[in-house]
């Protein structure tokens, strides 16, 4: 089963969680090897995906939203031994009013079609940001 995009009830269980404060969101990418766009244009996953980014980037930096972490995955130590993902990166905002703001954004929800036409596969986890330190635990 593809996770592309939250149903209406994970959404809801997401905004009644604390909205003050900043988000950490850890998305986990797999593009899919064509773009399944509806109108049949022709793009391969990433380059449907970078469509995304280039088109949402705007509202993402006006509303306060950076990239705090990116990395490539390399290999599946503990988990499904098939499961790869072709973005991986942690997105900061500066609240969930900001993240929620996004999404209802009209140039945001034009943009999110590419990356529905993109995406094959993903993970959006939300965080809590909290202390580093030397150790696990």
């Amino acid at each position: 089963m593809s996770h592309i995009d939250p149903t209406k009830e994970r959404f809801q269980l997401f905004r009644d969680l604390p909205r003050s404060g900043p988000i950490h969101m850890l998305n986990l990418v797999r593009f899919r090897a064509r773009a399944a766009y509806p109108d049949g244009r022709e793009a391969t996953g990433k380059e449907a995906y970078a469509a995304y980014g280039r088109d949402s980037g705007p509202v993402f930096t006006r509303l306060g939203g950076k990239i705090i972490w990116r990395g490539d995955f390399q290999f599946m130590l503990i988990g499904p031994a098939d499961e790869r993902w072709d973005e991986v990166f942690i997105a900061q905002y500066p609240s969930a009013d900001a993240f929620i703001e996004m999404l209802r954004d009209p140039v945001y929800r034009e943009a999110v079609k590419h990356r529905q036409a993109a995406v094959d596969d993903s993970r959006l986890i939300r965080l809590s940001p909290a202390p580093t330190g030397e150790h696990f635990g």
